[in-house]
């Protein structure tokens, strides 16, 4: 009772034939294939992210500081403006 006999798929099948016509239908077979092709290369890819370390693989780490001794001088003074008169 649950499952769908050939009798069923018969008629889904004479249902799309009338609905699309039988010049659509490789069309609409090709794009249902397509769109099933993007499908499962988009949820390949939302795996491979998610198994990704913590933070994303695109996430950008900071850049390491430097002991002052190895600075710049210009970057161990603070910063003041000077205002023109």
């Amino acid at each position: 009772m649950g499952s769908l006999s050939i009798w069923h798929w018969l008629i889904i099948a004479v249902v799309f034939v009338m609905f699309f016509g039988a010049k659509r239908m490789p069309d609409a077979a090709r794009s249902l294939g397509r769109s099933l092709r993007i499908f499962k290369s988009e949820v390949s890819q939302m795996q491979n992210e998610g198994n990704a370390p913590a933070g994303g693989a695109q996430a950008q780490q900071p850049a390491p500081q430097l002991p002052a001794a190895q600075q710049s001088p210009q970057a161990a003074e603070p910063r003041t403006e000077q205002k023109s008169v």
